[in-house]
């Protein structure tokens, strides 16, 4: 921004490309991680016990986001080795797209103050990205209709749907530990462990 550097950490999901969590500051320090962790688990309770993977930057490994990450039951993936240039390459595809639709093709990102871009940020991923953005990789759809799809398909596949009684762990967790279509005795374990 024309005032400052505006530092954006997001969760996207595998299965279907959500954005399920996103805080801003103007620095890249272990808070940011640890508030988008906390944002994401409190916008989407079936994140909880979800596996999250992340390269080897110091945020990622210091004990304020581990803390957080434990809080929630989350586990961590990050590869062993370091410097895979492909080990994120989903997660960096995304922040390109952003830049390219929001900044390079506009102008780019200076002519706006750190707050205007915490909001324009805030728009495109949460309303516009999650909602409205076609996404090729997940079928054409945009990640919300993807995901509305797979619960409904889930919920009849199984044929039961507890009433007042929120699902919480068939939105993330079954859907990115599967990576794929689920079959029905699997859905059927998934709602029964987080349905009761």
């Amino acid at each position: 921004g024309k005032d400052g550097k505006l530092y954006v950490s997001a969760v996207f999901d595998c299965f279907d490309l959500m954005v399920l969590g996103l805080a801003m500051d103007t620095n890249m320090k272990a808070d940011l991680c640890a508030r988008t962790m906390k944002n994401a688990c409190e916008l989407h309770t079936g994140f909880r016990g979800a596996t999250v993977h992340s390269d080897r930057g110091k945020q990622y490994t210091s004990g304020l986001y581990r803390d957080v990450l434990s809080k929630y039951g989350i586990t961590q993936s990050m590869n062993s080795a370091g410097g895979r240039c492909h080990d994120n390459a989903r997660c960096e595809s995304m922040w390109a797209r952003m830049k390219e639709e929001l900044f390079y093709s506009r102008g780019g990102s200076e002519i706006y103050t750190v707050e205007e871009l915490k909001h324009i940020i805030w728009v495109y991923y949460m309303s516009y990205w999650n909602n409205r953005r076609i996404c090729h990789s997940i079928g054409g759809l945009p990640p919300a209709v993807k995901r509305k799809r797979y619960l409904d398909a889930a919920n009849s596949a199984v044929g039961w749907v507890p009433k007042n009684k929120p699902c919480k762990r068939i939105t993330h967790t079954a859907a990115s530990r599967l990576g794929k279509q689920p079959n029905k005795a699997t859905l059927r374990s998934d709602l029964d462990a987080s349905c009761g």
